[in-house]
């Protein structure tokens, strides 16, 4: 039994209370019922302290009659209880909870150190029966990387798709002078086939190579020799021309 009511020690309660209390809810605890804390009073005077025992699913008041004979026990499960309450007084705490009806308990002259281990424990017992245990709230699904879905030699749809490219329309005018879209046809510069008659001669008159003298065929190839050497004729062109004129000095 010492074992059993070792662990309801740690902040001084009374052993005879504990042990007699625990011996008691060997009978009470219904199934899957465990004993969180259990608060006894401490009096100036007493014999047969009041006890507070806070479960997993309702708390229970024990007050010892009978010159510790018996014991009355009140419970109120956690479905029913809206909230709890601990005022410090200099002789020890008040332990206080209010029902779903209105109802308010108390147990004073607990310890402050248990005081608030009971406030603490009817907390989270409350904070439970509003939210629900941690492992009922549905965690957000976690996305898995593109890459560790793709394997090799098959093809994975993107899972979130790029969007697609916004075109700015801009508006046009409408062309009434085609003249303003047309290219401008670009000036075709032809070389002369031959040097006009005027740069390659002195004379105004076009005539044979036969009918000029030496004196004439000679400042014709000299004209021709400015022309190459300005680039108005080809080295080609040159050749030609003075190769003609020398058959006939």
């Amino acid at each position: 039994m010492k074992e059993q009511i070792k662990k309801f020690l740690n902040e001084e309660q009374d052993p005879k209370a504990i042990e007699k209390i625990t011996s008691k809810l060997n009978d009470l605890l219904m199934k899957n019922e465990e004993v969180g804390y259990i608060g006894v009073q401490k009096k100036p005077v007493t014999v047969f302290p009041d006890s507070i025992v806070v479960t997993n699913k309702r708390i229970i008041i024990c007050k010892p009659k009978n010159l510790g004979l018996s014991m009355d026990f009140t419970d109120y499960t956690w479905d029913d209880v809206a909230s709890a309450f601990v005022k410090e007084n200099i002789l020890g705490s008040e332990f206080s909870f209010t029902t779903t009806t209105d109802l308010s308990l108390s147990i004073d002259y607990i310890p402050k150190t248990q005081a608030r281990k009971l406030y603490t424990y009817a907390k989270e017992q409350l904070d439970l029966v509003k939210n629900g245990p941690a492992s009922d709230v549905i965690a957000p699904p976690t996305q898995t990387p593109i890459e560790e879905l793709k394997a090799p030699g098959i093809p994975v749809v993107e899972a979130m798709a790029e969007e697609p490219e916004v075109i700015e329309e801009v508006e046009t005018e409408e062309v009434t002078d085609y003249a303003e879209i047309m290219p401008a046809a670009q000036p075709v510069y032809n070389a002369p086939s031959e040097p006009s008659h005027s740069a390659a001669t002195p004379t105004s008159k076009d005539r044979p190579l036969a009918e000029l003298s030496s004196e004439e065929l000679f400042e014709k190839l000299q004209n021709y020799k400015k022309l190459l050497d300005n680039g108005l004729i080809m080295q080609g062109e040159y050749d030609a021309y003075k190769k003609e004129i020398l058959g006939y000095m």
